[in-house]
């Protein structure tokens, strides 16, 4: 009897914390002072229930941000079942770049989050490199970019896209980065394979 009871407690903490975590980026992203009363009100959770879930603003913040990264992560493998290599590599950068842009609040409350602990580049690492990773893969197997280009060549590459001023006109601003990236990595691109 004891396991049917819990079951349902699982399922409503679980969308308990989805619904706090929903809230968090909207408010996150807003402003990086969100309170965490206000979060916690306009998920409909109680304080108690807020930070059984995330003890502390830290805590929130990184989570938010790690849901963030593997939505971006994961377009990577969707772009590339609907489009040619290159494609989906220009594509996707298009993406992140407006990730980056459009979370310009999310990104202020990670800096707060993370300063004493190292920054952000060890948060996003794993999921972005493997996006990164599977794209890189799929343009040198094509012959679309250079050979020989790695995960670490390519975000070193598309570094600038966090010195745009995201309430400035970033979208053409990262699109001649992005641009000038793409142009970059296909010169010297042996072009397409055999096959």
């Amino acid at each position: 009897m004891r396991e049917r009871k819990d079951n349902p407690l699982r399922s409503d903490a679980q969308r308990n914390r989805e619904r706090i975590l929903e809230v968090a980026l909207v408010e996150l992203t807003r402003s990086a002072c969100a309170p965490l009363s206000t979060i916690a009100k306009k998920a409909g959770v109680g304080q108690g229930t807020f930070y059984r879930n995330f003890p502390n603003r830290e805590a929130l913040v990184l989570e938010v941000y790690r849901y963030e990264v593997q939505q971006v992560a994961d377009a990577a493998a969707q772009l590339l079942r609907t489009r040619a290599p290159d494609r989906a590599l220009r594509e996707w950068m298009d993406r992140l770049a407006q990730y980056a842009m459009t979370k310009a609040g999310l990104a202020a409350a990670l800096h707060k989050a993370t300063s004493a602990h190292g920054g952000l580049v060890n948060l996003a690492r794993g999921p972005l490199t493997s996006a990164v990773t599977l794209l890189l893969t799929a343009n040198e197997e094509a012959g679309t970019i250079r050979p020989g280009v790695t995960p670490d060549d390519f975000m070193l590459a598309i570094a600038g896209l966090w010195q745009i001023d995201p309430h400035g006109d970033w979208q053409s601003r990262a699109g001649r980065l992005l641009d000038l990236v793409m142009d970059g990595l296909r010169s010297g691109a042996p072009g397409p394979g055999p096959g």
